[in-house]
């Protein structure tokens, strides 16, 4: 099984990037699927995570309401669209995958499957 992700980068403060994950070696269109960050000095951080039909989702605290997770089961493929940036969101992030059936993991113990992680760069 196997997480990439990609899409990360260098922007300026207020603008805008597209994560994506796209996983193989097992569909995860009955999981749960997660965003997670750690930025330099500081413990892996939850950001957000959304239910395996795609209807709920949950946010942690600092990203509400400037971003937004998604997710595409035909793709096995989990997209994180974050607005609004802040050099504080400065971190590489992770995705990854619960392997329970039909739960929403929150943290970070609830997942199972991680992948490599991708470098955002909120430059001020």
């Amino acid at each position: 099984v196997q997480l990439q992700a990609s899409g990360g980068g260098l922007v300026q403060a207020g603008g805008s990037l597209r994560l994506s994950c796209a996983a193989s070696g097992r569909t995860f269109s009955r999981n749960s699927m997660g965003w997670f960050r750690q930025a330099p000095g500081k413990e892996l951080e939850f950001v957000a995570a959304i239910g395996w039909s795609g209807y709920s989702s949950y946010y942690g605290d600092s990203v509400k309401g400037r971003f937004a997770v998604s997710r595409d089961n035909a793709k096995n493929t989990v997209y994180l669209q974050m607005n609004t940036l802040k050099p504080e969101d400065t971190a590489v992030y992770y995705c990854a995958a619960d392997a329970r059936p039909l739960r929403l993991g929150v943290t970070i113990s609830e997942y199972t499957y991680w992948g490599q992680g991708t470098q955002v760069t909120v430059s001020s």
